[in-house]
Protein backbone atom coordinates (compact mmCIF):
# COMPACT_ATOMS: atom_id res chain seq x y z
CA UNK A 1 0.00 0.00 0.00
CA UNK A 2 1.01 3.35 -0.72
CA UNK A 3 1.85 5.86 2.05
CA UNK A 4 -0.47 7.88 3.12
CA UNK A 5 -0.31 11.46 1.42
CA UNK A 6 -1.31 14.07 4.44
CA UNK A 7 -1.86 17.48 3.33
CA UNK A 8 -4.15 18.67 5.86
CA UNK A 9 -1.72 20.47 7.50
CA UNK A 10 2.76 20.86 8.40
CA UNK A 11 1.81 20.05 11.87
CA UNK A 12 1.33 16.52 10.41
CA UNK A 13 5.29 15.96 10.06
CA UNK A 14 7.16 13.24 12.04
CA UNK A 15 10.79 13.64 13.29
CA UNK A 16 13.00 12.73 10.92
CA UNK A 17 15.87 10.12 11.71
CA UNK A 18 18.87 12.56 12.37
CA UNK A 19 15.95 14.73 14.60
CA UNK A 20 15.16 11.52 16.76
CA UNK A 21 19.26 11.28 17.62
CA UNK A 22 19.31 14.80 18.84
CA UNK A 23 16.29 13.63 20.98
CA UNK A 24 17.72 10.43 22.25
CA UNK A 25 21.15 12.47 22.58
CA UNK A 26 19.61 15.16 24.30
CA UNK A 27 20.85 16.27 27.89
CA UNK A 28 18.27 16.75 30.61
CA UNK A 29 17.01 18.52 33.57
CA UNK A 30 14.16 19.61 36.10
CA UNK A 31 12.89 22.68 33.64
CA UNK A 32 10.51 23.59 36.47
CA UNK A 33 13.75 24.55 37.95
CA UNK A 34 15.60 26.41 35.01
CA UNK A 35 17.97 22.83 35.26
CA UNK A 36 17.44 21.42 31.63
CA UNK A 37 20.56 22.40 29.61
CA UNK A 38 18.95 21.81 26.28
CA UNK A 39 15.81 23.72 26.96
CA UNK A 40 18.29 26.93 27.98
CA UNK A 41 20.20 26.32 24.41
CA UNK A 42 16.54 26.04 22.58
CA UNK A 43 15.34 29.39 24.56
CA UNK A 44 18.60 31.38 24.27
CA UNK A 45 19.47 30.14 20.36
CA UNK A 46 15.61 31.32 19.40
CA UNK A 47 15.54 34.53 20.99
CA UNK A 48 19.30 35.08 19.59
CA UNK A 49 17.78 34.70 15.79
CA UNK A 50 15.66 37.75 16.50
CA UNK A 51 18.06 39.86 18.34
CA UNK A 52 15.66 39.42 21.44
CA UNK A 53 16.85 39.12 24.79
CA UNK A 54 15.11 35.84 26.00
CA UNK A 55 12.70 33.01 24.79
CA UNK A 56 10.29 30.52 26.82
CA UNK A 57 10.12 27.21 25.65
CA UNK A 58 5.91 26.33 25.72
CA UNK A 59 4.06 22.99 24.44
CA UNK A 60 2.09 25.32 21.68
CA UNK A 61 1.65 28.44 19.58
CA UNK A 62 -1.61 28.68 21.16
CA UNK A 63 -0.09 28.78 24.93
CA UNK A 64 3.09 31.21 23.66
CA UNK A 65 0.06 33.36 21.98
CA UNK A 66 -1.98 33.43 24.95
CA UNK A 67 0.82 34.24 27.32
CA UNK A 68 1.64 37.19 25.45
CA UNK A 69 -2.12 38.44 25.60
CA UNK A 70 -2.33 38.02 28.87
CA UNK A 71 1.31 39.94 29.26
CA UNK A 72 0.21 42.90 27.03
CA UNK A 73 -3.42 43.27 28.63
CA UNK A 74 -5.59 44.40 31.88
CA UNK A 75 -8.91 43.61 31.98
CA UNK A 76 -11.14 46.73 30.60
CA UNK A 77 -8.40 46.33 27.47
CA UNK A 78 -8.08 45.32 24.39
CA UNK A 79 -6.74 43.38 21.07
CA UNK A 80 -6.73 44.65 17.60
CA UNK A 81 -6.38 42.17 15.57
CA UNK A 82 -7.35 40.86 11.50
CA UNK A 83 -10.78 39.33 11.54
CA UNK A 84 -9.08 36.12 10.51
CA UNK A 85 -6.34 35.87 12.97
CA UNK A 86 -5.46 32.45 14.69
CA UNK A 87 -5.86 34.17 17.86
CA UNK A 88 -9.36 34.91 17.71
CA UNK A 89 -10.30 32.25 15.23
CA UNK A 90 -8.71 29.20 16.50
CA UNK A 91 -7.71 30.23 20.09
CA UNK A 92 -11.47 29.01 21.87
CA UNK A 93 -12.15 32.55 23.04
CA UNK A 94 -8.75 32.76 24.73
CA UNK A 95 -8.49 36.62 24.98
CA UNK A 96 -11.55 36.79 26.83
CA UNK A 97 -11.31 33.73 29.07
CA UNK A 98 -7.71 34.12 29.80
CA UNK A 99 -7.31 37.93 29.65
CA UNK A 100 -11.16 39.49 30.21
CA UNK A 101 -9.70 41.42 27.27
CA UNK A 102 -12.03 42.63 24.29
CA UNK A 103 -10.99 42.66 20.34
CA UNK A 104 -10.91 45.19 17.72
CA UNK A 105 -11.40 43.25 14.27
CA UNK A 106 -9.76 44.57 11.28
CA UNK A 107 -11.03 43.47 7.81
CA UNK A 108 -7.57 42.92 5.91
CA UNK A 109 -6.82 41.75 2.58
CA UNK A 110 -5.97 37.85 2.64
CA UNK A 111 -5.32 38.32 6.65
CA UNK A 112 -2.72 41.48 6.33
CA UNK A 113 -3.70 45.34 8.14
CA UNK A 114 -2.18 48.22 7.18
CA UNK A 115 -1.11 50.86 9.43
CA UNK A 116 -4.36 53.02 8.25
CA UNK A 117 -6.02 50.10 9.71
CA UNK A 118 -4.65 49.97 12.81
CA UNK A 119 -4.81 53.63 13.69
CA UNK A 120 -8.60 53.64 12.71
CA UNK A 121 -9.02 51.11 15.23
CA UNK A 122 -7.07 52.28 18.16
CA UNK A 123 -9.64 54.14 21.05
CA UNK A 124 -9.87 57.28 22.29
CA UNK A 125 -8.95 57.86 26.25
CA UNK A 126 -12.99 57.71 26.68
CA UNK A 127 -14.33 55.60 30.18
CA UNK A 128 -16.67 53.91 27.59
CA UNK A 129 -14.67 52.00 25.66
CA UNK A 130 -11.65 49.45 26.18
CA UNK A 131 -8.04 50.68 26.52
CA UNK A 132 -6.64 49.61 23.34
CA UNK A 133 -2.99 47.89 24.50
CA UNK A 134 -2.14 45.58 21.85
CA UNK A 135 -1.70 44.97 18.18
CA UNK A 136 -1.00 41.68 16.84
CA UNK A 137 -0.07 40.60 13.43
CA UNK A 138 -0.06 36.85 12.22
CA UNK A 139 2.83 36.25 9.40
CA UNK A 140 2.30 34.17 7.71
CA UNK A 141 -1.58 34.25 7.72
CA UNK A 142 -3.18 31.30 7.99
CA UNK A 143 -6.87 31.99 6.49
CA UNK A 144 -4.76 34.40 4.10
CA UNK A 145 -3.21 31.62 2.00
CA UNK A 146 0.14 31.69 3.47
CA UNK A 147 0.11 35.85 2.45
CA UNK A 148 3.37 37.22 4.38
CA UNK A 149 3.98 40.67 5.83
CA UNK A 150 7.17 42.28 4.57
CA UNK A 151 9.88 43.80 7.45
CA UNK A 152 9.15 47.33 5.68
CA UNK A 153 5.16 46.39 6.37
CA UNK A 154 6.19 45.72 9.53
CA UNK A 155 7.85 48.79 10.55
CA UNK A 156 5.13 51.07 9.35
CA UNK A 157 2.31 49.14 11.82
CA UNK A 158 4.98 49.37 14.37
CA UNK A 159 5.36 52.69 14.07
CA UNK A 160 1.79 53.90 14.79
CA UNK A 161 2.35 51.57 17.44
CA UNK A 162 4.93 53.18 19.28
CA UNK A 163 3.47 56.49 18.61
CA UNK A 164 0.39 55.78 20.46
CA UNK A 165 2.08 53.51 23.43
CA UNK A 166 0.38 50.05 22.22
CA UNK A 167 2.46 46.85 22.41
CA UNK A 168 2.80 44.56 18.85
CA UNK A 169 2.86 41.23 18.86
CA UNK A 170 3.51 38.91 16.11
CA UNK A 171 2.02 35.57 16.47
CA UNK A 172 4.97 33.42 14.03
CA UNK A 173 3.26 30.56 13.74
CA UNK A 174 4.99 29.89 10.25
CA UNK A 175 7.58 33.27 10.37
CA UNK A 176 10.38 31.23 8.94
CA UNK A 177 8.26 30.71 5.24
CA UNK A 178 7.79 34.38 5.72
CA UNK A 179 11.71 35.08 5.77
CA UNK A 180 12.43 32.29 3.16
CA UNK A 181 9.66 34.01 0.72
CA UNK A 182 10.51 37.50 1.42
CA UNK A 183 14.12 37.23 2.01
CA UNK A 184 14.12 39.49 4.96
CA UNK A 185 16.47 39.10 8.16
CA UNK A 186 15.01 37.40 11.30
CA UNK A 187 16.68 39.84 13.59
CA UNK A 188 14.87 43.06 12.33
CA UNK A 189 11.52 41.36 13.66
CA UNK A 190 13.37 42.15 17.49
CA UNK A 191 13.07 45.30 16.72
CA UNK A 192 9.43 46.05 15.95
CA UNK A 193 7.68 43.43 18.09
CA UNK A 194 7.80 43.45 21.59
CA UNK A 195 7.00 39.80 22.07
CA UNK A 196 7.13 36.61 18.95
CA UNK A 197 6.05 33.71 19.51
CA UNK A 198 7.55 30.93 16.60
CA UNK A 199 6.43 27.36 16.44
CA UNK A 200 8.57 24.50 15.61
CA UNK A 201 6.20 21.70 14.78
CA UNK A 202 4.52 23.39 11.51
CA UNK A 203 7.64 23.44 8.64
CA UNK A 204 10.33 22.82 10.65
CA UNK A 205 9.12 19.43 11.43
CA UNK A 206 9.61 19.50 15.04
CA UNK A 207 7.11 17.51 16.84
CA UNK A 208 5.67 19.76 19.54
CA UNK A 209 6.49 23.19 20.75
CA UNK A 210 6.74 26.58 20.27
CA UNK A 211 9.04 29.63 21.83
CA UNK A 212 7.65 33.01 22.85
CA UNK A 213 10.39 35.87 22.53
CA UNK A 214 11.36 39.21 24.08
CA UNK A 215 12.69 41.00 26.67
CA UNK A 216 14.19 39.14 29.58
CA UNK A 217 12.01 40.87 32.36
CA UNK A 218 8.64 40.17 30.20
CA UNK A 219 9.99 36.45 29.64
CA UNK A 220 10.63 35.82 33.56
CA UNK A 221 6.87 36.91 33.96
CA UNK A 222 5.74 35.25 31.73
CA UNK A 223 7.12 32.06 33.08
CA UNK A 224 4.50 32.41 36.18
CA UNK A 225 1.60 32.65 33.37
CA UNK A 226 2.80 29.61 31.40
CA UNK A 227 2.94 27.37 35.25
CA UNK A 228 -0.80 28.74 35.68
CA UNK A 229 -1.83 27.67 32.51
CA UNK A 230 -0.34 24.26 33.01
CA UNK A 231 2.83 24.58 30.77
CA UNK A 232 5.28 24.02 33.81
CA UNK A 233 7.24 20.71 32.37
CA UNK A 234 10.23 18.44 33.68
CA UNK A 235 12.45 16.87 31.46
CA UNK A 236 11.51 18.84 28.25
CA UNK A 237 14.70 18.77 26.96
CA UNK A 238 14.24 15.84 24.42
CA UNK A 239 11.91 17.87 22.82
CA UNK A 240 13.78 21.54 23.08
CA UNK A 241 16.79 19.05 21.19
CA UNK A 242 14.02 18.33 18.44
CA UNK A 243 13.12 22.51 18.34
CA UNK A 244 16.95 23.41 18.07
CA UNK A 245 17.74 20.76 15.25
CA UNK A 246 14.47 22.07 13.16
CA UNK A 247 15.69 25.77 13.86
CA UNK A 248 19.27 24.58 12.55
CA UNK A 249 18.72 22.26 9.58
CA UNK A 250 15.28 22.85 8.45
CA UNK A 251 14.28 26.58 7.80
CA UNK A 252 15.97 27.17 3.90
CA UNK A 253 14.38 24.01 3.08
CA UNK A 254 11.02 25.78 3.35
CA UNK A 255 11.43 26.91 -0.20
CA UNK A 256 10.85 23.33 -1.33
CA UNK A 257 7.96 23.69 0.14
CA UNK A 258 6.94 26.73 -1.40
CA UNK A 259 7.71 25.53 -4.71
CA UNK A 260 5.67 22.32 -4.36
CA UNK A 261 2.81 24.37 -3.17
CA UNK A 262 2.89 26.58 -6.31
CA UNK A 263 3.03 23.55 -8.39
CA UNK A 264 -0.58 21.83 -7.15
CA UNK A 265 -1.49 25.86 -7.27
CA UNK A 266 -0.96 25.79 -11.08
CA UNK A 267 -2.41 22.10 -12.10
CA UNK A 268 -5.58 23.18 -9.89
CA UNK A 269 -5.73 26.65 -11.64
CA UNK A 270 -5.37 24.90 -14.83
CA UNK A 271 -8.80 22.54 -14.05
CA UNK A 272 -12.35 23.31 -14.96
CA UNK A 273 -14.04 23.12 -11.56
CA UNK A 274 -11.97 25.33 -9.92
CA UNK A 275 -13.36 28.94 -9.48
CA UNK A 276 -10.41 30.60 -7.67
CA UNK A 277 -7.11 29.67 -6.58
CA UNK A 278 -5.54 32.31 -4.00
CA UNK A 279 -2.33 33.56 -4.67
CA UNK A 280 0.54 30.66 -3.37
CA UNK A 281 2.48 32.54 -1.78
CA UNK A 282 4.48 30.07 0.79
CA UNK A 283 3.16 26.68 1.29
CA UNK A 284 -0.22 26.77 1.77
CA UNK A 285 -2.73 26.07 -0.96
CA UNK A 286 -6.58 27.58 -0.75
CA UNK A 287 -8.43 27.19 -3.69
CA UNK A 288 -12.72 27.30 -3.80
CA UNK A 289 -14.70 24.74 -5.82
CA UNK A 290 -17.44 25.53 -8.83
CA UNK A 291 -20.79 25.00 -7.17
CA UNK A 292 -21.74 22.44 -9.01
CA UNK A 293 -19.28 20.57 -7.45
CA UNK A 294 -20.04 18.23 -3.79
CA UNK A 295 -16.86 19.49 -1.57
CA UNK A 296 -17.39 16.35 0.89
CA UNK A 297 -17.04 13.68 -2.27
CA UNK A 298 -14.69 15.62 -3.92
CA UNK A 299 -12.48 14.83 -0.41
CA UNK A 300 -13.85 11.39 -0.52
CA UNK A 301 -12.40 11.15 -4.47
CA UNK A 302 -8.76 12.41 -2.89
CA UNK A 303 -8.79 9.83 0.08
CA UNK A 304 -9.59 7.58 -1.69
CA UNK A 305 -6.34 7.91 -3.83
CA UNK A 306 -4.48 8.46 -0.75
CA UNK A 307 -4.64 11.98 -0.52
CA UNK A 308 -5.65 13.86 2.94
CA UNK A 309 -6.84 17.54 2.68
CA UNK A 310 -9.27 19.86 4.96
CA UNK A 311 -12.13 21.84 3.97
CA UNK A 312 -11.66 25.12 4.84
CA UNK A 313 -15.26 26.77 4.43
CA UNK A 314 -17.82 26.55 2.24
CA UNK A 315 -16.30 25.23 -1.14
CA UNK A 316 -13.16 26.29 0.30
CA UNK A 317 -10.37 23.19 0.16
CA UNK A 318 -6.82 23.59 1.89
CA UNK A 319 -3.71 22.02 1.28
CA UNK A 320 -0.39 22.64 2.82
CA UNK A 321 2.90 21.18 1.65
CA UNK A 322 5.51 20.31 4.17
CA UNK A 323 9.06 17.70 4.40
CA UNK A 324 7.48 15.05 4.88
CA UNK A 325 6.30 15.12 1.16
CA UNK A 326 8.33 13.31 -1.73
CA UNK A 327 8.33 14.22 -5.34
CA UNK A 328 6.63 10.74 -6.03
CA UNK A 329 3.95 12.30 -3.68
CA UNK A 330 3.38 15.49 -5.72
CA UNK A 331 3.47 13.90 -8.63
CA UNK A 332 0.42 11.76 -7.55
CA UNK A 333 -1.41 14.57 -6.19
CA UNK A 334 -1.59 16.67 -9.53
CA UNK A 335 -2.39 13.46 -11.45
CA UNK A 336 -5.04 12.83 -8.62
CA UNK A 337 -6.16 16.51 -9.40
CA UNK A 338 -5.70 16.75 -12.66
CA UNK A 339 -8.15 13.26 -13.05
CA UNK A 340 -11.08 14.69 -11.21
CA UNK A 341 -14.30 14.55 -12.80
CA UNK A 342 -16.61 17.10 -11.73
Amino acid sequence: MNPLIDLRSDTVTKPSPAMLEAMFQAQVGDDVYGEDPTVNELQAYGASLFGMEAGLFCPSGTMTNQIAIKMHTQPLSEVVCDRTSHIYVYEVGGIAFNSAASVQLIDGVRGKVTPEQVEACINPDNIHFPVTSLVSLENTCNKGGGSYYTVSEIAAISEVCSRNNIALHLDGARVFNALVASGDDAREYGRYFNTISICLSKGLGAPVGSLLLGPKRLIEQAKRVRKVLGGGWRQAGFLAAAGLYALQNNVQRLQVDHDRARQIGNVLQETGYVTEVMPVDTNIVIFTLAPQVNMDGFLTYLEERGILASSFGPQKIRMVTHLDLSEEMITSIMKAISEFKA
